[in-house]
Parts: structure tokens; C-alpha cells; sequence
């Protein structure tokens, strides 16, 4: 009886679906990008070839095909998929799994790939679980995360396993997988009439950010949403004939996506990737980069307080006496941040991003104090010399501290011609930028006058 209705069932599940889901592709042929470890001749292929595929852990953003290709590496390697999601499973369920295949292999059956779904949210006794069968090769594993497999897996697991990267899928990339459900007739949305706008098209290419599966979601939300209101949404945004011809626009694009929530980890890869590029493109002084990668960490919700850490430490460490008013006026930006909030504060927060990479650059202070902290590290501490010593107590002129020191505001111009460290040291060498040429040539006459 189970079998009359496999079949109608089956049918009934692979309805329900969305698009992205019954798009899968069903062969590595027609699986598309990721062409930097999967294209001809490139090391995944090749592992594939050589049927040397071992463990793995695809890591990169949602929508860039790790799950589908989990399944496809299956059926490539005539493994037996199994799925864990590592959200929803525990040892027990794992133990389960790894069991199974073991009894597989012994019976002389076909070997066992393990997909484990956000491999990272399992805890380091969890991973450390997969360990003996992984090493084995009772299963092959394949590992699929958001998030830096060197960071968020055990380096026991990772030293086992070969890395691999997603990227984003680039616009064109994008293209072919709406056509291809557009074309297609059983799985996709081929049943509809629908005429694609180049123009629409162009745009959920770009704004779906490389992620297909947000793409797809976008283009059969507006196909169905056009197929069954009578009515457009909007005058630009579907036209539809006598013959519901569906006239897929950039407009109804438009009202088929979601608002975007870029993919952004506060505590994760991208919150160190974004601030990352936001601080050299203020190194590098382009104010214009600057200003997208603040908006961008706004827009994800990034702390205010984190923001303002870093440019407060930017203006000194970066621009520093190139521009001596970086830095008040970063303190300022955090000052002001602090009293009006959101949203208000990214308007200071704007000023400060644009004035700190147009400002002059020096990072002669920042040197200076790192040679000075690393000769303290790793020489001889150098003794206060005994005329600089304090002499504000009783007995400290029966030990000599503080003879023949010389009071600098006696001295010609300011600067008393005396030693102050002991030994030969130049820390501090200004550039000549902005403030500090100033500051440098005022320096090459105090040296000159402190040596002799």
C-alpha cells in the first residue's frame, strides 16, 4: 500500500516546495559557480576524478549552493547521503548516523557521506564526536557553515579536512539560474507565459547579492502574485493579456524583494571583514569607500560605540600629528553619538569618516611607541639617570638624586642641554606631512641642541 502512494506523495512534497528547492540541480553539469575549486581541472574535480574525495567543509554565504553540492559530491561518489542539521541535532542523533555507516561498510555496502548543515553551531564535544569515524573513513564528511571554519570548528576536525570557499554568485551567474527556471516546464515556472524584462532581470541579478536562493524566491513571488491578482500592484509594475502573459518588469522585480539584510554577523567574519575595510579605506584616504562600508555596518545594526572605538583609535593611530585636530574631533563624534543616537549620530559619525581620510597621514607615533615598548621587552631597562631622579623626600639628597639637573624654562630658548634617557635612542621620526613637517623641523633643532 505504501508503494500505490509513494509516488503521489512524492508529488504532493515536490509541490510544496519552493522554487529555489526544486531548482537543485541533479548533476554536477549543472551546477553553477564556485568555478574557482570546481571548474576543469581544479582541485575538487580533480578529487572527484581521481575518486580520492575525503572530508570537506564548504564555507561561505547563504545561497551559494553547499547543501546542493553536498548532494551532488554524493551521487558523483556513489556515497549514501545522509543530513544532519547541527541546529537540531545532538550526539545521540550523530552517534545514530555513524553507527549506521559503520554496519554499512562492514556488510560490504556502499561507503557514507555525511552532510552536517551549520556544522558549527555543534559544540567541541560534538565535534569531537565525528573525530575517530572521520579519521577512519568510515564516513566522509562534509561540513557546510556561515562562518570561519578556523575559528568555529576544531582544528582537529579542520587539520582533517579540505577547505573550500563559496562565493558569492556574480550577476551573470544569477542570470542563468532565473532562466533556467523560467525555461523549465516541470520544475520550474515554464507552465506560466511570463516575458522577462532585461531590465528586471539586471536587477535581481544584483540585488539578491549573490545569493540564488533569494533570487529565485524574488522571481516566483512576483510570477505567482502577478498570475493570481487580477489587478497590478502597480501601473508600472506587470502588464497582463487576455492570455495572462505575465510581463515580468523591473517594477514588480522591485516589489518581489524582500528589503535587504545583508549577510552580517556582529560577532563573526563580516563585522571583522567590514571594519577591517572601513579603517584602511580611511588609511588609504578615500573618503568615498569609507562612507559605504560605514553605511553598510549601519544598515546591519553595528554597535555605535564599536564605531566610534575605532575611529577615536584611527585618528591617532593614522593620522595623528599629520592633522592634531583628527583626534578631538574624533572624541567629539563619540562625545555626540552618545547624546543623540540613532539615527541621527550617523550624521557625525559621516563628518568624522570623511575628514579622518582626508586628513593628512602619520603613523611616526604609533612606530615610536611600539620600538620603545619592544626595546623595554626584550633589552635592558635602562636606570632613571640620577639627575632626573625625584628629589622631593628626605634622604634623597644624601643619594645624590636630582644633582645637576638643569630647569629647561632657564635654559636659551626652552631646551636645557642635557641627557634624558642615558643612551643614544630616536623613537619619534616625524614625516613631512601636513602638521608634523612643522613639528619635524622643530625637532631637528632640538636634537641638535640637546647633543651638545
Amino acid at each position: 500500500m505504501a508503494n500505490l502512494f509513494a509516488q503521489s506523495e512524492a508529488e504532493n512534497f515536490r509541490k510544496a516546495q519552493p522554487l529555489a528547492a526544486r531548482m537543485r540541480p541533479t548533476t554536477l553539469d549543472e551546477f553553477v559557480g564556485q568555478q574557482h575549486f570546481l571548474g576543469e581541472g581544479k582541485l575538487l574535480t580533480r578529487l572527484l576524478n581521481a575518486d580520492r574525495l575525503g572530508s570537506v567543509i564548504f564555507y561561505g554565504p547563504p545561497g551559494t549552493g553547499k547543501t546542493t553540492l553536498a548532494r551532488l559530491l554524493a551521487t558523483a561518489s556513489r556515497r549514501k547521503f545522509r543530513q544532519l542539521s547541527a541546529v537540531t541535532s545532538g550526539v545521540k542523533d550523530l552517534r545514530e548516523v555513524l553507527d549506521a555507516a559503520r554496519d554499512e561498510l562492514a556488510s560490504g555496502g556502499s561507503r557514507t557521506l555525511l552532510f552536517i548543515d551549520e556544522i558549527h553551531r555543534f559544540n567541541k564535544a560534538q565535534q569531537d564526536a565525528l573525530l575517530p569515524d572521520v579519521e577512519e573513513g568510515i564516513v566522509t564528511l562534509v561540513g557546510a557553515t556561515t562562518s570561519n571554519p578556523f575559528f568555529a570548528v576544531i582544528s582537529a576536525l579542520v587539520s582533517r579536512s579540505q577547505i573550500f570557499e563559496f562565493q558569492p554568485l556574480s550577476p551573470e551567474e544569477i542570470k542563468t539560474l532565473l532562466r533556467r527556471a523560467l525555461a523549465d516546464k516541470v520544475r520550474g515556472l515554464g507552465m506560466h507565459d511570463v516575458r522577462m524584462h532585461e531590465e528586471a532581470l539586471d536587477f535581481l541579478a544584483e540585488v539578491s547579492d549573490g545569493d540564488a536562493r533569494r533570487a529565485l524566491a524574488a522571481l516566483e513571488v512576483g510570477v505567482l502574485s502577478a498570475q493570481s491578482s487580477p489587478h497590478a500592484p502597480h501601473e508600472e509594475s506587470v502588464t497582463r493579456s487576455a492570455t495572462t502573459t505575465i510581463y515580468f518588469t523591473r517594477g514588480l522585480a522591485a516589489e518581489s524583494v524582500q528589503r535587504k539584510a545583508g549577510a552580517y554577523d556582529p560577532t563573526g567574519d563580516e563585522h571583522y571583514d567590514a571594519i577591517s575595510a572601513l579603517i584602511k579605506s580611511l588609511r588609504g584616504s578615500d573618503p568615498d569607500a569609507g562612507m559605504y562600508w560605514l553605511a553598510r555596518m549601519l544598515e546591519a545594526g553595528e554597535d555605535i560605540r564599536f564605531l566610534c572605538r575605532r575611529l577615536v583609535i584611527l585618528a591617532s593611530e593614522d593620522v595623528g600629528n599629520a592633522d592634531p585636530q583628527a583626534l578631538p574631533l574624533a572624541v567629539a563624534t563619540m562625545q555626540a553619538c552618545e547624546f543623540i543616537g540613532l539615527p541621527e549620530c550617523q550624521l557625525p559619525l559621516a563628518q568624522c569618516v570623511a575628514y579622518l581620510a582626508c586628513a593628512p597621514k602619520s603613523n611616526a607615533a604609533t612606530v615610536a611607541i611600539g620600538e620603545a615598548r619592544k626595546d623595554i621587552r626584550e633589552g635592558r631597562v635602562l636606570p632613571v639617570p640620577v639627575h632626573l631622579r625625584d628629589r622631593h623626600y628626605a634622604g634623597a639628597q644624601r643619594l645624590g638624586h636630582g644633582e645637576g639637573y638643569e630647569y629647561s624654562h632657564n635654559a636659551e630658548g626652552g631646551i636645557a642641554a642635557q641627557d634624558y634617557l642615558g643612551v643614544e635612542r630616536e623613537y619619534y621620526r616625524p614625516v613631512p606631512r601636513g602638521f608634523e613637517a612643522e613639528l619635524a623641523e622643530r625637532l631637528a633643532v632640538i636634537r641638535a641642541k640637546l647633543r651638545e
